[in-house]
C-alpha cells in the first residue's frame, strides 16, 4: 500500500516537470480580405506530412508542438522562426513566416481569393487547380 502511495506522490511531484518542457503556444487565424475566418483552411508546417484544418467557427489553429514524420518534436520556443503553408479551396495558397515571441502569438494570414474568369468561350467546364503533389498522367 506504501509502495503505490509513494508512488503516485512521486508521479505527481514529477508532472509538473513534464509541463515545462510544452513549448509557447502558436495561432494560426486564417481569415479573408473582408476579415472573415475561412472555415475550410488548413494550415501545414513545411517539415511535416500533415495538414491541420482550421476550427470552421473561428477560423483558428493553434499548438505549442508539432511531431515530425520521423518521431521528432518541433517545441515551439521563443526566438524560434516558424514557417507555415495556408491554403484553402477557392483561395491563393500563402507561405507565412512568424516568429514566436514570449505570449500572445496570434499570426494572422490573409487570403486572397483565386481569380478565376469563367465568362470566356474557351473555359473549361470546371478549373483545374494544380497542387505541388499532383503528378499529370502521361
Amino acid at each position: 500500500m506504501r509502495t503505490i502511495a509513494a508512488a503516485v506522490l512521486g508521479l505527481m511531484l514529477s508532472l509538473p516537470a513534464f509541463a515545462e518542457d510544452v513549448g509557447i503556444m502558436v495561432t494560426v487565424e486564417v481569415i479573408d480580405v473582408a476579415g472573415q475566418p475561412i472555415q475550410t483552411a488548413v494550415v501545414r508546417h513545411p517539415s511535416e506530412q500533415d495538414r491541420h484544418r482550421v476550427n470552421t467557427a473561428t477560423g483558428r489553429w493553434e499548438a505549442s508542438v508539432l511531431y515530425l514524420p520521423n518521431g521528432d518534436e518541433l517545441v515551439f520556443l521563443k526566438g524560434m522562426e516558424l514557417t507555415f503553408e495556408v491554403s484553402a479551396p477557392g483561395y491563393e495558397n500563402f507561405t507565412a513566416t512568424y516568429i514566436v515571441r514570449k505570449r500572445k502569438n496570434v499570426a494572422q494570414v490573409v487570403l486572397q481569393k483565386m481569380d478565376i474568369d469563367l465568362s470566356e468561350d474557351e473555359a473549361l467546364d470546371a478549373p483545374i487547380i494544380q497542387f505541388g503533389r499532383d503528378k499529370p498522367i502521361d
